[in-house]
């Protein structure tokens, strides 16, 4: 995998990207705490069956944080494991070097999932858990994560999004921007749109709750 910088026209908007990585700064030392229960609810559960259908080869995990899909890496793969705030990444770091299956090829690299700088073609398949609700523009990393996608490569995320009933859906979006001050994560995005909007073949959708807030999304670049 190589990381020479590709040069484009877009420009990231750096104010919103660096609200984004302070909040998470700020909460890198307790993150792992405060996602305790619904990481034991469900997230872990649901990471499990997202990373087991994952293909072999080279993959791109964009939104490491603090390391939370370790357990599930395979030694078939060779991720490069990347995100925007340097302090959660170093807990993924720890975490990495704690991990007990020494077969596991990993490489931690700080990026910013709307301008990354591998070159076209690069990976088999694409992975995020719960990031794209706090990229500032979702579009354009989705887009990105095309771009540095191999043809008939894949995409699989795990997302929270906008509620599918309406009633829900206008509460989120009412107390989406307070939240995201507060944060740095949306909790109200059209996910399954912008991951329509930037160019990828959507394949499935499972709903992983009654009220349609998560989602498994697999989609292929073709």
């Amino acid at each position: 995998m190589t990381t020479t910088k590709v040069q484009n026209d877009y420009q990231v908007d750096r104010r919103a990207t660096s609200h984004v990585r302070n909040r998470y700064s700020l909460f890198s030392h307790v993150y792992d705490i405060m996602e305790w229960p619904i990481e034991r609810w469900a997230y872990q559960d649901w990471r499990k069956q997202l990373w087991a259908g994952l293909p072999s080869g080279d993959i791109l995990e964009i939104g490491a944080g603090t390391g939370k899909n370790i357990p599930y890496y395979r030694s078939d793969m060779e991720i490069a494991a990347i995100d925007l705030t340097p302090a959660m990444l170093g807990r993924y770091e720890k975490r990495l070097k704690a991990n007990p299956v020494e077969d596991i090829h990993a490489v931690p690299v700080i990026m910013d999932a709307q301008d990354l700088t591998f070159e076209d073609d690069t990976f088999d398949a694409v992975v995020a858990t719960f990031v794209f609700c706090s990229v500032p523009d979702p579009v354009r990393g989705l887009s990105d994560a095309l771009r540095v996608t191999r043809p008939g490569g894949e995409l699989h995320l795990l997302e929270h999004m906008a509620a599918d009933s309406s009633g829900l859906r206008g509460f989120m979006r009412e107390l989406d921007r307070p939240f995201h001050y507060l944060t740095g994560v949306h909790i109200a995005r059209e996910t399954v749109a912008n991951v329509q909007k930037s160019g990828w073949t959507i394949e499935s959708i499972q709903v992983l709750n009654g009220s349609g807030i998560f989602k498994k999304i697999v989609a292929r670049k073709v």
